[in-house]
């Protein structure tokens, strides 16, 4: 297994729109557990492949409120089914770190998805879980949380996000 690089807004890369996994072979299975231990390294609750330069449907979450409990989650090919009772969550991201905003998130939904070995399955989520899944596959159409802040706040963060980038 491998610590990946994560890629930082504004890289191009990030708005890459990633293509459906069709593969499901020892090459995909490595990645999987790359990916999975570079989130736990940062540390995030997810991590979309399309945020370590790859551009394949993929992401992985871990939103066990215990890290003697984790709760491991591949999901690939993504599809958000029956989304309803948005809210205003605060949200965060690896790609843009350092900061969070407000951002509106169905707080339930349905999941259709296949896993790690491209067997198909549904999840109803809800809460932590639920605004994860979005914002993973928000990665994975190209899409960053800070796209659904007003153009203002979102002009304030990429400065901030500049000016920390230099100083590293």
């Amino acid at each position: 297994m491998a610590i990946l690089p994560i890629l930082h807004h504004p890289d191009p890369r990030l708005r890459i729109k990633a293509k459906p996994v069709t593969v499901f072979d020892d090459t995909l299975q490595t990645l999987i557990d790359d990916l999975f231990e570079t989130m736990y390294d940062a540390p995030g609750v997810g991590l979309a492949a399309t945020q370590v330069g790859v551009d394949l449907r993929i992401a992985v979450m871990d939103c066990g409120e215990d890290s003697d409990q984790p709760a491991p989650l591949v999901i690939i090919n993504p599809e958000v089914m029956q989304p309803e009772d948005r809210q205003v969550m605060d949200e965060g991201c690896l790609s843009v770190p350092g900061f969070t905003e407000k951002v509106s998130r169905y707080n339930r939904l349905q999941l259709n998805a296949l896993d790690r070995h491209g067997q198909p399955f549904t999840l109803s989520a809800e809460g932590l879980v639920a605004q994860a899944i979005q914002h993973e596959i928000d990665h994975l159409d190209g899409k960053l949380y800070i796209d659904y802040l007003s153009s203002l706040k979102r002009d304030r963060l990429l400065k901030k996000l500049l000016k920390q980038e230099k100083r590293a």
